[in-house]
């Protein structure tokens, strides 16, 4: 119990003394041992990259997880040493939901077979996302936060040790400073005519008293400066690795993209897939030739003959005078029959419309060649 009360008493010693010293440094009062700039550089890019490091670590994740209500679940599970649910991605959500509504609708009707087709591929595009989230997690956002949670914290809690020793040592200098002046003053000669013969003995002890006093913070002064020192090259070494936390973080960086592209990628061939297959569905944006009778009501009927669908031949199609366009490819295309036109990539194709055909189609011509085109596949040119 003494001895604890006796460690309390030193700390509080210890801490009012380090105010103090704080303070009247504040307020002009006392010197502060400046470190040198090398050493201040080391600290204020310590600084920057701590702020940076967290900023682009915040954001990163919000950019792979947008829900906030779904990131602090995470974090309360990360907490409590929990393993979080699997949580399932919102284009697999998508896909699921579209396929559900096809199996209700009818997947041999044109739009449930359509809905079965896009939710097949809205949920390999979420698989693809949940692949890149976890690569991501473990590639960029897990060193991010070793460092913020590992690194700096070390770092932080040497240089706040630094900074109590150097204020510790500042207070040396000071109590030294102060004994070497009250024993300046205890060591003039006191005057023979005036001054009792009593007053020759208690300057004597004083001087000495002081001497002592001097001599006591003198070698507090060394063994300060020989922790503070000590302390300044452990720091120094720590700062001095954020370089190597830079090259971490830039190989980090360099998978990050990787990653990122290697999704947009895969991303961007299944579109290109799910497009050709949308373009080998037949579609029924118009009415079938019985919904046109029945639409038509009784005048079509009295009619005596049924409505038929044009069949568009396309070799009989004549390229107009005036309408006709360049278009550029986008995409890959395999002509799905005779009627139409194979495309590739990048090329440049005259195209117009024909009276009767369907908006989503445009017919095509490159030399000799004739045939059909899906418009989503070509950007029109002026």
């Amino acid at each position: 119990m003494d001895f604890n009360v006796k460690r309390l008493a030193c700390g509080a010693g210890l801490f009012f003394t380090r105010a103090v010293q704080f303070t009247e440094e504040k307020l002009g009062q006392a010197e502060k041992t400046e470190l040198d700039a090398h050493f201040e550089n080391l600290m204020s890019r310590a600084d920057c990259t701590k702020n940076w490091t967290e900023k682009i670590y915040r954001q990163t994740e919000v950019l792979l997880q947008p829900n906030p209500s779904a990131r602090i679940e995470e974090f309360l599970y990360e907490k409590l040493d929990r393993k979080a649910p699997s949580r399932i991605t919102n284009g697999e959500l998508l896909g699921q939901y579209m396929q559900d509504a096809a199996r209700e609708f009818g997947p041999g009707t044109p739009y449930g077979r359509t809905l079965t087709t896009v939710g097949e591929c809205e949920g390999r595009l979420g698989a693809a996302e949940r692949d890149f989230l976890l690569t991501s997690t473990i590639s960029f956002l897990t060193p991010l936060r070793n460092f913020l949670e590992g690194d700096w914290k070390t770092i932080s809690k040497e240089r706040r040790l630094l900074e109590n020793l150097r204020l510790d040592l500042d207070a040396c200098k000071t109590r030294l400073k102060k004994a070497k002046l009250a024993e300046a003053k205890a060591a003039m000669a006191p005057d023979f005519q005036e001054t009792r013969p009593r007053n020759y003995v208690l300057s004597a002890s004083a001087s000495a008293l002081w001497s002592e006093e001097v001599a006591k913070a003198e070698h507090e002064l060394r063994v300060a400066q020989t922790e503070f020192d000590r302390q300044a090259e452990v720091t120094r070494l720590l700062l001095e690795g954020i370089s190597s936390t830079h090259v971490n973080h830039l190989r980090c960086l360099h998978e990050f993209v990787e990653a990122q592209a290697a999704f947009y990628k895969q991303c961007h061939l299944h579109m290109q897939e799910l497009q050709k297959e949308l373009g080998r569905l037949p579609n029924a944006f118009t009415l079938n030739p019985s919904q046109s009778v029945a639409a038509a009501g009784p005048a079509a009927e009295g009619l005596g003959s049924p409505v038929e669908k044009d069949t568009l031949q396309i070799e009989e199609v004549q390229a107009p005078a005036t309408g006709t366009r360049k278009a550029k490819v986008l995409y890959d295309y395999d002509a799905a029959d005779s009627s139409e036109l194979s495309l590739l990539a990048d090329e440049l194709i005259t195209v117009y419309t024909v009276p009767g055909m369907d908006s989503d189609w445009l017919v095509g011509e490159r030399g000799n060649q004739k045939g059909k085109v899906p418009v989503t596949y070509l950007e029109l040119l002026s």
